[in-house]
């Protein structure tokens, strides 16, 4: 084989190699349920509020009437405009879940009921947060979602994951950041959320999330969601760049691209090496 030949054959095989390599751009490890986590004790590990409480209910009751009584009434019943839509929806339901869910993250109250309730900064200090959602989780009954006790330490990641790509991904998206739904909805990005946030929305079904109740997943599956939702956040990314993270077909198209290309140059390269080349640039 001559060695013009030679070289052809050589980056030939190099730029096979770089597709390969190329795709494992897009390829993540799966995560091991011995991957480490740390638990932060302010924001992993909550207390969780009981509406047994009568001073932590009263104190709630009073910042109930004045920040959300105007939607949801003084007795959490709900209001109806003037022209007979909604203003505001009963609580009686929604239980000390749905309440913290939506404080924690900013979302209620709202300055205009007619708003879609998105991520924001919250409007209460914990102290507040922890009696209105005492307030609200004495207004219904046994059935409505109780505060789960959310607790990542010792949660399976590997079976989290499995979970999640079962129950969650078809809307959040593999990496969590969220996609559009219908109505003009759109499912929001975990990224922020803190695993007692998580729980809470699982137990509850804020907007159009479905309602994750103990019969369709225990306590210890909800911890591992919440434990793998922590991990989407920082994932471990062995098999490359991670590309934004926007998914293993977008990543893999990129990654063949950029082999193609770089074949592609280094063979333009080598045929200007070549003696026909050569011969012809100096006759």
């Amino acid at each position: 084989m001559s060695e013009p030949w030679r070289r052809l054959h050589r980056v030939v095989v190099g730029g096979a190699l770089l597709l390969a390599g190329g795709v494992g751009f897009s390829a993540r490890a799966a995560p091991s349920s011995a991957a480490p986590v740390q638990v932060d004790d302010d924001e992993d590990v909550d207390v969780i509020v009981r509406a047994d409480d009568p001073q932590l209910v009263a104190a709630g009751r009073e910042l109930f009437a004045v920040g959300c009584s105007s939607c949801h009434g003084l007795d959490g019943a709900g209001l109806s405009a003037p022209d007979g839509d909604i203003r505001g929806p009963s609580l009686l339901e929604s239980g000390e879940a749905s309440a913290y869910y939506y404080l924690t993250t900013g979302r209620m109250p709202l300055a205009n009921s007619e708003e879609i309730p998105e991520r924001k900064d919250r409007a209460y200090d914990d102290e507040e947060i922890d009696a209105i959602v005492a307030f609200v989780g004495s207004l219904g009954d046994d059935e409505a979602p109780a505060l789960p006790a959310v607790d990542i330490a010792e949660a399976d990641l590997a079976v989290g994951g499995d979970l999640y790509r079962e129950h969650c991904q078809a809307c959040h998206q593999a990496s969590g950041a969220g996609g559009a739904l219908s109505y003009g909805r759109a499912a929001p990005s975990l990224e922020p959320s803190t695993p007692l946030q998580v729980g809470a929305a699982m137990r509850s079904g804020p907007g159009q999330m479905p309602v994750f109740g103990p019969d369709l997943l225990s306590q210890d599956e909800v911890d591992d969601i919440a434990r793998y939702v922590r991990y989407l956040s920082d994932p471990a990314d062995p098999g490359g760049l991670p590309i934004g993270r926007t998914g293993p077909v977008p990543e893999g198209f990129v990654s063949w691209i950029v082999g193609v290309g770089a074949l592609l140059a280094l063979s333009a390269w080598i045929g200007t090496r070549s003696p026909i080349a050569r011969r012809r640039a100096h006759p």
